[in-house]
């Protein structure tokens, strides 16, 4: 028995020497592509030791390697090479891509490379050494290469290795490897891969590898959905509409309804200002004085969420106008520009308002000068139509003109357009809040005109030894991204003070109303917020996990600090005095039109959102993510878990699963809407399309 055994273990350590020395290059390239992945998912999702995405992306690495054996042994270096390349590639700029926008780059956002010259402060500001660690691995590979060849491995192995064979025995055990993956998939893992909802969980359970090769696929779609699924998406519509439309018959007026009719509307597009700012103090000053009086005196909504996805800003124009969600793949403004939607702008324009937008930024970013014609707008007022100069010009600040003079430069357009139109509207989209958010890097000179807001903190300490009380400063937030950021939304906040001073003192806009939101977060990390909510201001210290004081900033606490400020105000005392109010319901993107269209007198019978004075505590938002928030509940796709945000509170299974149905209707009919063009008008109707 011990001789049958030795004989096998010899017979097999024979096999497996002779794989290893005939296999080398495969083996090298399959373990730093492994690498390589792993990595990616270090510096990104936090799970390096997950086996799920392990195991699908060693699978595609083996799958990838096998077709090297069709070819020559001394050609195989360049095919190893070059999907060595493209892997460390996706990987590199995912990371950075990452760091920016909190998801993964699509194919379809390549579209928009012409904005890295925008954003390039922005960009190189966040660049860390790990983002570019993996270029380590095609390097070393190419010195492999190179001792390989002077060794004349390649004439061995030509010899020695039979390439069909390895071809087949390696495929297979790829699909083998594969095939784990493919028994694990669940019904909300298909759906997540189809619809390219959420980029971090496909990450997470699927790696990098498929989930680019996905995207791919996915970003095709614009190119190609004319010609497949236009049929089930319009059976899918009318149904999810059949039932939609009953709702809408049911509603009620309220008591808000056409409080603003027959009222010019102004939209304020404040860059990057989240909720926590507002009554935000820091050595007793204001983080957001304007903002702070504005909610004071108009219909604050302190429970409100963006609902954006790669596109960011662009995203956020897109869903307030339209009451759809972004485009599971890419974004609208880019991929999906020329449709016919159902817009603010174009209901108002139906009742005989003219449209404007303007923004101190090239019309060119995020395709404006496409998108916003199809949006409905008559006006653009961008970059070449104001005074800016160049870099070096004082009054550039950050990406372009500085806040106080795009708001001082409106003035007399203002005017103009409301001197020569009875009804308009229109949306100003401020700049000087965009990250980097290091407004006084820029110009200190322009900021220091406005107030310096003081960051630092002082604290008193005993010393041990004398007793002698010693007062010590601390400039904690000097350098961080959360410091640049509340500089940079400070002077944001001044700068839309001295717009809606001028407007106050203004003989125009008594018949006015303005909508203030913020677009988005400012896209920080916990890490910036966890360090801030973890300092003691009065000992210096930062409390640490463990201690009775320590502040858990988790997942559920990042999302829910997203919510960005909604206020509807006006001069005109009478209408002033009727809503003067602060709603604490749960409000996304998608609910402002029909919220404001049933106090402006317009409707869209598509609109995914609601009327919040019409549905109330019952109202519910969802993200591109596949997450969604309640009055009641927070709930997380990617954790498959729920955090519950009122006390006392017991959330049944089926509470979370019905509303999980919901948000998935919503996000699909949304972008069929979107992929296949299914609304269209004519005339003063609102149609289903016909399939061209």
């Amino acid at each position: 028995m011990k001789k049958k055994i030795s004989a096998f273990i010899k017979k097999n350590s024979k096999r497996v020497v002779s794989y290893l020395v005939t296999n080398r290059l495969f083996i090298i390239f399959a373990l730093f592509a492994l690498i390589e992945t792993i990595l990616i998912r270090v510096n990104t999702v936090k799970s390096p030791f997950d086996y799920k995405p392990f195991i699908c992306d060693l699978a595609l690495i083996v799958i990838i390697g096998s077709f090297a054996y069709l070819i020559k042994a001394d050609k195989r270096y360049k095919y190893y090479r070059n999907w060595l390349f493209i892997i460390t590639l996706a990987c590199i700029v995912n990371s950075i891509y990452y760091i920016f926008y909190t998801s993964f780059v699509s194919f379809s956002l390549l579209a928009t490379i012409t904005q890295i010259e925008t954003v390039g402060d922005s960009l190189i500001e966040k660049l860390r050494f790990v983002d570019f660690i993996y270029i380590i691995f095609p390097i070393i590979f190419h010195f492999i290469h190179k001792s390989f060849k002077n060794d004349n491995y390649y004439f061995y192995i030509s010899k020695a290795e039979k390439g069909k064979k390895s071809f087949a025995s390696t495929i297979l055990a790829g699909i083998i490897l594969l095939s784990f993956t493919i028994v694990g998939i669940t019904s909300a893992d298909a759906s997540r891969l189809v619809k390219q909802w959420n980029r971090e969980l496909i990450v997470q359970r699927f790696g990098i590898i498929l989930y680019q090769g996905n995207d791919l696929v996915q970003s095709l779609t614009p190119k190609i959905s004319s010609l497949f699924g236009y049929e089930e998406a319009a059976n899918y519509f009318k149904e999810y509409y059949s039932n939609r439309f009953k709702e809408v018959e049911e509603k009620n007026d309220n008591k808000y309804t056409n409080v603003f009719e027959g009222m010019n509307v102004i939209f304020i597009h404040m860059e990057s200002i989240q909720n926590y700012l507002v009554d935000m103090k820091i050595n007793g000053v204001e983080i957001t004085p304007t903002l702070n009086k504005l909610v004071k005196e108009g219909m604050y909504f302190n429970n409100f969420y963006p609902q954006i996805s790669v596109g960011t800003s662009s995203d956020t124009e897109f869903t307030w106008a339209t009451s759809l969600m972004p485009a599971s793949s890419g974004t609208v403004f880019v991929s999906y520009y020329d449709r016919d939607y159902v817009t603010i702008q174009k209901l108002l324009k139906d009742k005989g308002y003219y449209t404007f937008s303007a923004h101190a930024n090239s019309a060119t970013m995020w395709n404006r000068n496409n998108m916003h014609p199809s949006l409905g707008y008559d006006e653009m007022i961008f970059k070449d139509k104001f005074d800016i100069g160049d870099k070096n010009d004082p009054r550039w600040l950050g990406l372009g003109l500085n806040d106080v003079d795009f708001f001082a430069q409106m003035q007399p357009k203002l005017e103009e357009i409301e001197t020569n139109n009875e009804h308009y509207m229109g949306t100003l989209i401020q700049l000087s809040n965009h990250s980097p958010f290091a407004a006084t890097d820029y110009n200190p000179e322009l900021y220091n005109y406005f107030g310096e807001l003081d960051l630092t903190n002082t604290y008193t300490v005993v010393d041990e030894n004398t007793g002698e009380k010693i007062t010590k400063t601390d400039d904690y937030l000097k350098g961080t991204k959360l410091g640049n950021y509340l500089i940079s939304a400070h002077y944001a906040d001044m700068a839309l003070g001295t717009f809606m001073d001028y407007v106050k003192d203004s003989d125009y806009y008594n018949n006015t109303v303005f909508v203030l939101y913020g677009d988005h977060d400012a896209r920080l990390n916990k890490n910036e917020y966890a360090y801030y909510y973890n300092y003691n201001v009065e000992t210096g210290e930062v409390y640490s996990e463990g201690d009775e004081n320590y502040y858990d900033y988790n997942n559920f606490r990042h999302e829910i600090n997203r919510r960005t400020p909604l206020v509807f105000w006006t001069k005109n005392k009478n209408v002033a005095r009727k809503i003067k109010k602060v709603n604490s319901n749960t409000m996304g993107m998608y609910d402002i039109l029909p919220t404001l269209g049933n106090m402006m007198g317009f409707s869209n019978k598509y609109a995914l959102g609601h009327d919040i004075y019409d549905i109330k505590d019952d109202n519910f938002v969802v993200f591109p993510s596949g997450n969604f928030v309640t009055n009641s509940v927070y709930y997380s796709s990617t954790a498959n878990n729920y955090l519950i945000l009122k006390e006392n509170v017991i959330i049944e299974e089926d509470y979370i699963e019905n509303i999980k149905k919901q948000a998935e209707d919503i996000l699909s009919v949304s972008n069929d809407i979107i992929v296949h063009n299914l609304i269209k008008r004519e005339g003063d109707n609102i149609v289903v399309s016909q399939e061209e």
